[in-house]
């Protein structure tokens, strides 16, 4: 199992695949950029579990690539640490004023740096409370964003997302599969926020099967349709080619011995200041799971998501 995916942002072709080839062989995921501004895209697209970064790049320089992560709401929570040969004071000082965790100078060792490595990536996890299967932000920090999102002046609209028929498919399938699914999903929301939505748009994971979306997109309906769609279709791809075919699975039934389960699909509800306003975040998230589960493709579901708040 992944420790834990790192995007090393450098130039340098010999450093950069020297950072892949080590810590691909300590067990993470890695990904690479050259530029600045690749670098913002893959961070979007796919939000990694801390990132590596070289001040001195082609396009604009490590500090800007910093400031646009830490004030983008939905990347502020990664961890960055720089890797430079810049080793001056004000340097490093600059580097840490801007949100950097750490600071490390070229040439470095390569444990010191998988050390830094993995204590950032512990400490993120334990203050911020990211999901280690989405790495989307859970708990207390969904709470904090439902928060502001009161205070803001803008339309904006909230989604609720449940995957339907996932214990089924973890029963038959295993955890491990399950896995797989909420990291696919995890993804996927990033792909289509890319595509339709806008840069402080923020998704969240707040319990196993569901997640959350924050859209300032000016067509909202046309985010969700195309996010849903496409998680219908392809989830399939995570069931062998005869469960495809016949478009359900066989699961244990304590009084029939099987029986049919249908294969994942998503369903989905929401709630908008474009047509009401809110007193508190409980009535943003209880009217949105309410929604979802008398809405087309909704399961009844007795817990309301974030109960405890």
């Amino acid at each position: 199992m992944s420790k834990g995916r790192i995007l090393v942002v450098e130039d340098d072709f010999d450093i950069s695949n020297m950072l892949r080839i080590y810590f691909s062989g300590q067990g993470y995921e890695v990904q690479v950029a050259n530029r600045g501004g690749e670098a913002m895209a893959l961070t979007r697209k796919q939000l990694p579990n801390l990132i590596v970064l070289d001040i001195v790049l082609p396009d604009m320089n490590g500090y800007d690539v910093c400031k646009e992560l830490r004030t983008t709401t939905r990347t502020s929570h990664i961890p960055i640490i720089f890797l430079t040969q810049k080793d001056e004071r004000s340097d490093r000082i600059q580097g840490l004023e801007l949100g950097a965790d750490d600071y490390i100078t070229k040439p470095f060792d390569i444990e010191e740096l998988k050390l830094r490595v993995q204590n950032a990536i512990l400490a993120a996890s334990r203050q911020t409370q990211i999901d280690s299967k989405s790495n989307l932000p859970s708990g207390r920090l969904i709470e904090d964003q439902l928060r502001a999102l009161m205070q803001s002046t803008r339309p904006w609209t909230y989604y609720d997302f449940k995957i339907n028929d996932f214990d089924a498919f973890t029963d038959i399938y295993g955890f491990v599969a399950g896995d797989e699914v909420i990291r696919f999903f995890a993804l996927l929301i990033g792909e289509v926020m890319e595509e339709l939505g806008t840069s402080e748009d923020y998704a969240g994971h707040p319990g196993r099967d569901n997640f959350i979306v924050i859209t300032w997109s000016a067509d909202p309906d046309k985010f969700r349709d195309k996010l849903t769609t496409r998680f219908n279709e392809e989830v399939k791809q995570h069931y062998s080619f005869i469960d495809r075919e016949r478009a359900y699975i066989l699961v244990p039934d304590s009084v029939y011995g099987e029986r049919q389960a249908p294969l994942m699909t998503l369903s989905v509800g929401g709630v908008s200041t474009r047509n009401r306003s809110f007193s508190d975040i409980r009535e943003i998230t209880e009217l949105a799971a309410e929604d979802r589960r008398r809405g087309p493709g909704g399961q009844d579901d007795a817990a309301n998501l974030l109960t405890s708040w």
